[in-house]
């Protein structure tokens, strides 16, 4: 099997997903850490920026519905499938988590350090998929999983905190702080909404536009946002005219525009592809942030980086011949009845009765 099969990439539609996912990622961590001040802080407010994406996300994802329909039809979904929007708010509320949890952590660490730390949700996505889907993986798929994970760690061995400039001994519970604990909760909100996203787009919402999908968890993830300030007692600071000021920077509003576009990419990921491949496109993010992260702002590149990308290409590669194959429930039946159709002895019999009886026609003078 080569390594770009029908079985991996499906179409061009989908390989293009899939580089697009990438290098959208790759840009977020990149724009997030140039938006830092020098002590590690930012100088606007982060829930309100995710607000805002999640506000442009819902325009972009009505705007592309609107396009191929009306607007009436808009509303007439919503109420249609207000159960599918109901259940949205799971793993929207997952995603808001994670996304306000992006800052606190590249604050913390550095873009290459943080999407290694995120790996280990690499063998969670494959536990809560067999949960989710009842597909148990192989014991190649297993394989290349751990071994994904195993390359993703390995240059964790000598990293610490950006913070923690100050050396010290490099011993298991030096890396035990809140940011790591933040960091596992980030893993396991990522891990569960991807699932539980590709879960409604290809069974319980399969008959629901893949825009209006967005529309559903969109609105709920503005929801969950506002709760956020207002937990935090920052609802009405957030929207003066000061707060906004300070996100009307060129720096700030490419966040907004990149994670907007990330969102729309990641639910046509989740609908052409699954959240297993998607957990080796987080991989390979790490390996070109890496890179980019030694160019652009000077982040050396050491052993520990090469023998891990290393590991993760072999990890790739062992993947790519046994990718998981999980389509759309709709997709699945027309294959089966696709299948059952050219299996079927009397049908073929039939078929060809037909065609010898329809050629006998066209040749018998009239």
């Amino acid at each position: 099997m080569a390594l770009f099969s029908s079985d991996l990439f499906p179409t061009t539609l989908s390989f293009i997903v899939f580089i697009s996912y990438m290098g959208l990622f790759i840009n977020q961590g990149i724009l997030v850490t140039a938006s830092k001040s020098k002590d590690n802080s930012y100088s606007y407010n982060t829930v309100t920026v995710v607000l805002l994406t999640e506000v442009l996300k819902l325009a972009a994802a009505a705007a592309l519905f609107v396009k191929d329909h009306t607007v009436s039809n808009l509303f007439e979904d919503i109420v249609k499938h207000k159960k599918v929007l109901f259940l949205y708010f799971i793993p929207a509320a997952l995603y808001c988590l994670y996304n306000n949890l992006q800052f606190v952590n590249l604050s913390a660490y550095d873009p290459t350090t943080y999407y290694l730390l995120l790996q280990f949700r690499v063998v969670v996505t494959g536990v809560v998929f067999q949960f989710v889907f009842k597909k148990y993986l192989s014991r190649i798929q297993w394989a290349s999983l751990l071994l994904l994970t195993v390359g993703c760690i390995i240059k964790e061995v000598r990293h610490d905190v950006s913070s923690h400039a100050v050396e010290k001994s490099s011993g298991f519970f030096d890396y035990i702080d809140i940011h790591l604990l933040f960091i596992m909760l980030q893993v396991f909100s990522s891990c569960f909404a991807g699932v539980y996203n590709e879960f409604l787009l290809k069974d319980t919402g399969v008959d629901v536009h893949i825009m209006m999908a967005n529309v559903f968890m969109y609105l709920n993830s503005i929801v969950c946002n506002v709760l956020v300030l207002l937990f935090k007692g920052q609802l009405f600071q957030a929207f003066e005219f000061d707060s906004i000021a300070t996100i009307m920077q060129p720096g700030v509003l490419a966040i907004v525009l990149n994670n907007a576009a990330i969102g729309i990419v990641t639910s046509l990921f989740l609908r052409n592809l699954n959240s297993i491949l998607k957990t080796f496109a987080s991989a390979l993010e790490l390996m070109f942030t890496a890179v980019l992260c030694w160019m652009i702002f000077g982040i050396s590149v050491d052993i520990y980086t090469v023998f891990a990308i290393f590991i993760v290409s072999a990890a790739t590669y062992l993947y790519a011949q046994h990718p998981v194959v999980n389509k759309a429930k709709q997709d699945a039946v027309k294959e089966v009845n696709k299948e059952e159709r050219s299996d079927s002895p009397m049908l073929n019999n039939e078929n060809h009765s037909n065609s010898v009886s329809s050629h006998s026609k066209h040749n018998s003078p009239v």
